[in-house]
């Protein structure tokens, strides 16, 4: 926990997606010289070495010895240094890759409140040759959990942060093309069966 709180959560390569509201006219006004300051700054941003990000206006932002928690408030105090007032909303995206049998492999951007199942639903879902039994967690190319303990937690709703899940981590999804399809419909269906919160922009008004 001491080196946590040292630390901080952030890492490169996390991402942090914004949205600045302008408190008197709202974040959709468009000024006629372009995008206004509360525009610029409502975007998804990666996260750089030291760990900091790079704001339009306001410049690098410091995350170190920031938890998740804490991000909101400290961007707002860092972004109220060039705008009076702003109504600042913050949410950290972790990037999971999805690889194998899923219908769209790749890397996807989600809060760490979500569940690990998400991720499976923003690559697609599992086609019909992933053999679910033998699901892996990856980082680096080293197991960090699979077979029934990961599937548990995915069956319990276990979230990306109770994991411990950080960005360039990949969820691995073998074939099933040699093996007995039965465990593995029987856990898609149980998967899918599981509520997935879609996280958009919209969700930060």
């Amino acid at each position: 926990m001491r080196a946590r709180l040292d630390a901080g959560d952030f890492r490169p390569g996390d991402r942090v997606l914004l949205v600045v509201e302008d408190p008197m006219l709202g974040v959709d006004r468009v000024p006629a010289t372009g995008k206004s300051q509360e525009q610029q700054l409502s975007d998804t941003f990666t996260v750089a070495g030291g760990p900091e990000i790079l704001l339009p206006v306001v410049g690098a932002v410091s995350l170190r010895g920031t938890l998740r928690s804490e991000l909101e408030p400290v961007v707002t105090r860092m972004i109220g240094r060039f705008l009076r007032d702003p109504v600042v909303h913050a949410r950290p995206l972790v990037s999971v890759g999805v690889t194998g049998e899923v219908a769209r492999p790749g890397y996807y951007g989600l809060p760490p409140d979500a569940v690990v199942s998400a991720v499976l639903n923003a690559a697609g879902g599992p086609t019909r040759d992933a053999k679910m039994n033998k699901l892996k967690l990856e980082r680096d190319g080293r197991t960090l959990l699979e077979g029934k303990a990961l599937r548990r937690a995915i069956e319990q709703g276990g979230t990306l942060d109770a994991l411990h899940v950080r960005s360039g981590d990949q969820l691995v999804v073998p074939s099933n093309l040699h093996g007995d399809l039965y465990p593995s419909l029987r856990f898609v269906a149980v998967l899918l069966s599981i509520p997935v919160t879609i996280y958009t922009l919209s969700h930060l008004h």
